[in-house]
């Protein structure tokens, strides 16, 4: 008898004997807890160090406007709000998009339990990249598509979308644990929260 021989009977064997797997439960919850869903992701979102501006739905383009004041602006085609003196994204280069100071976009929704915003790049969002390369990024945010936790977020969006799940500026930290912000996208998030109370 080989060795191959030897270790092929082994594991017959050992599996002749093995009990049948128990079944996993699969009960995820697929729906969150109450919770006062705009105040906790205010609160995660600025332990992130994100600056939360709240408005209401009349006044986002003159809060734009005073956040984008005297920036070069880039925003996507199709944002649902006028932003003074913006340059809209046909297609730009990379070495172009950094060229400004600030995107402005739309949000698809955000999550409160991890102060998460969700880019989905319906209209209004724009592609990947333009969210990304500007060393601000302006995001707004309806009060009304803040959900509890991921896994309501993922019920409500598509898995045939792209998305980008945006928590805080972009940051890492090295070996000496010494964080770095802006390295792999934009170095501050400034969310404009849109409330009609």
């Amino acid at each position: 008898m080989s060795d191959r021989d030897q270790i092929l009977g082994d594991v017959r064997r050992a599996l002749a004997r093995a009990s049948a797997a128990s079944e996993i439960p699969r009960g995820y919850r697929e729906v969150g807890p109450p919770v006062d869903a705009k105040a906790l992701f205010v609160s995660r979102a600025q332990d992130y160090g994100v600056t939360v501006t709240e408005c209401v739905a009349a006044a986002v383009a003159s809060t734009l406007g005073q956040l984008t004041k005297g920036l070069a602006v880039v925003v996507p085609p199709s944002l649902p709000w006028p932003v003074p003196e913006a340059v809209v994204d046909d297609h730009l280069t990379p070495r172009e998009l950094d060229s400004f100071d600030v995107v402005v976009t739309a949000s698809a929704l955000a999550v409160a339990a991890t102060g998460t915003v969700v880019l989905d790049h319906s209209p209004g969002q724009g592609r990947r990249a333009v969210s990304l390369v500007p060393d601000m990024h302006v995001c707004v945010v309806w009060a009304s598509s803040i959900v509890a936790d991921v896994p309501d977020a993922i019920a409500r969006l598509s898995p045939e979308r792209p998305q980008t799940w945006i928590s805080g500026p972009s940051a890492t930290s090295d070996i000496e644990l010494q964080r770095v912000q802006g390295v792999h996208g934009p170095r501050t998030l400034h969310l404009v929260l849109v409330t009609d109370e």
